[in-house]
């Protein structure tokens, strides 16, 4: 979901100028980095591992139509039901209508990053119904009334004396508190208890779904998940078409990948499974809500498929040093860092604010060095590059800018044409340098929006191949 109307290198100037949250960013990525550093080194057949996962969501892309009906005919079979929804509209009036035939008035969340995409709160609270985020980032962002920052720690741009000022604010009897983490914390499990113990309704995202058993997986770090899906009446799991796996066994592997890759933990604290209703054990009803929202035209193709093999780890934003930077409000979408550049822009039909994700990660390699699953992240962000360059060319650039890169094309396709463009330029080296003082990184008129986020140097007085020649 598109949060604002500003391509990337405009909100990103925005946030830059931010020194807290570049602070709070640096101290948490690099924490986060440093402790999967370590699990991922205990593990000795890691990039076997990482092969295997692959492999898992390779075949899951491949087979996604079988196994979609194959995991209905599971759920069905075990008491629950299955909806389907084309887009974030259809999604979000399927869960009104049922928590309304509920006749809840209030509904308690975890695993919210489907829910977020397809904007679920919005639409739940124009129905006069009040979610609440139980996870405690999730929480922290909702009274906040702001935006996730992070896919894994949302409140990541939040320090502990602002979370600890928000609390005072909107939670009854904290005013002494501290801001202690445990402090913090204990004041979040107060509030939410209440919620818990009272909701008829419980909304959930999902992190895997076994298409062989009907089986839904949340995997968390502190056991809300749990109070959300096995106390309230009514069970109701947002999901994307593309978080399955086939088997059991595939889970295994997932579940081995996604705790040291997100948290760096060896495993995750809270892994919840369901199959279903159980009489007596847990909802008595259990609905799964299929996300297409714009995935099958990402299945489709045949690069660009690979964005659905991502399982949420979050990962290479702790390694990106755009992110590391900007912080995910700049990427305008509930997906940002690396694995957001190419998986918002598909999803949103590669327009709008978003088309300038691509080219807001840079092509360093560090994200696909980490995915757990080996998604080749740069190779897909210059496929959708060219996608988005192409469908400019047929049309919508502006004319000078495109006859100066066909001729900018011709220049670099013959090397006599290259070295005569370089002699060129080194001819008029003179004027440059007195207009530009020496400096040579402001730019001629008419290149100003070409070089606002590139520097133009003076071109050099010999070229390497001259340099050679003599040599």
């Amino acid at each position: 979901m598109t949060r604002n109307a500003e391509k990337f290198p405009a909100a990103a100037r925005e946030t830059l100028r931010d020194p807290v949250l570049r602070t709070n960013l640096r101290r948490a990525t690099q924490a986060i980095r440093a402790k999967r550093a370590e699990v991922v080194g205990e593990v000795g057949d890691w990039e076997a591992l990482r092969a295997r996962g692959r492999a898992v969501k390779q075949r899951v892309v491949a087979e996604l139509p079988e196994l979609l009906e194959l995991l209905e005919r599971r759920v069905t079979e075990q008491g629950g039901t299955v909806h389907w929804a084309r887009d974030a509209a259809e999604a979000n009036a399927i869960v009104v209508e049922l928590v309304a035939a509920e006749g809840a008035e209030e509904v308690v969340k975890v695993k919210s990053l489907t829910t977020d995409e397809i904007g679920l709160n919005d639409a739940l609270e124009a129905a006069g119904i009040t979610p609440y985020e139980t996870d405690l980032a999730e929480l922290i962002v909702q009274l906040a009334g702001d935006r996730p920052s992070h896919i894994l720690v949302p409140a990541i741009h939040h320090g502990r004396e602002q979370i600890r000022e928000l609390f005072r604010r909107t939670l009854p009897g904290t005013e002494d508190l501290t801001d202690e983490p445990e402090a913090l914390a204990e004041a979040a499990r107060r509030f939410l208890r209440e919620r818990f113990l009272s909701a008829r309704v419980g909304i959930s995202g999902a992190n895997f779904a076994v298409a062989e058993t009907g089986t839904v997986c949340v995997v968390e770090s502190e056991g809300n998940g749990r109070m959300c899906t096995t106390i309230p009446r009514v069970l109701i799991t947002v999901m994307g078409i593309e978080k399955l796996v086939r088997s059991i066994d595939d889970l295994s592997i997932m579940l081995q990948l996604l705790p040291r890759s997100s948290t760096g933990e060896r495993m995750n604290p809270y892994t919840s499974m369901w199959t279903g209703v159980t009489a007596g054990d847990g909802p008595e009803e259990f609905h799964l809500v299929l996300v297409d929202a714009g995935r099958s035209g990402v299945a489709a193709d045949p690069v660009g498929r690979q964005a659905l093999h991502c399982i949420r780890c979050s990962a290479c934003l702790n390694v990106c040093p755009v992110y590391e930077r900007t912080g995910g409000h700049a990427y305008g979408h509930t997906y940002p860092g690396p694995i957001g550049a190419i998986v918002a822009p598909q999803l949103e039909g590669l327009r709008g604010p978003v088309s300038s994700l691509p080219w807001a990660s840079t092509l360093c390699g560090a994200c696909g060095d980490v995915c757990p699953v080996k998604i080749p992240i740069p190779e897909v962000l210059v496929h959708l590059r060219s996608e988005i360059v192409e469908r400019a060319r047929r049309g919508d650039v502006a004319a000078g800018e495109r006859l100066a890169m066909e001729a900018m094309a011709r220049v670099f396709g013959g090397r006599r044409r290259y070295e005569a463009a370089q002699r060129a330029a080194r001819a008029g080296r003179a004027p440059l340098e007195r207009m530009y003082g020496g400096g040579g990184h402001r730019p001629p008129p008419g290149l100003g929006g070409w070089t606002a986020s590139r520097d133009l140097p003076l071109p050099a007085p010999e070229s390497f191949r001259d340099w050679w020649r003599k040599r």
